[in-house]
């Protein structure tokens, strides 16, 4: 299966849950707010103790993109390049002392 339909079918589930939780809160007059988090909360759990199979097909399918994208410049990322001339900076300031 396709990275991108273990994306979509995650999040699909995900918001189906959503929303039927937040469809039965609502129907027990809870008010809206208080249904909104709650059907969130709800979601979470759900999906975190019983969606582990498309769970981890979603976090293997982020490897294997980090993975490929970083084969073209393994050591280059634009957080090390922001460090790397902060740190040059600073030795050159303490040089000059």
């Amino acid at each position: 299966m396709k990275s991108s339909r273990h994306w979509l079918l995650f999040s699909l589930i995900r918001l189906g849950i959503f929303a039927v939780a937040l469809a039965g809160l609502l129907l027990l007059q809870v008010n809206v707010w208080i249904a909104a988090f709650g059907a969130a909360l709800i979601g979470f759990c759900i999906s975190y103790i019983f969606l582990r199979g498309p769970r981890d097909a979603v976090a293997k399918s982020m490897v294997r993109q980090k993975a490929s994208g970083s084969k073209s410049r393994p050591d280059r990322d634009l957080d090390n390049d922001i460090e790397n001339e902060a740190l040059d900076r600073l030795e050159r300031g303490q040089q000059n002392l």
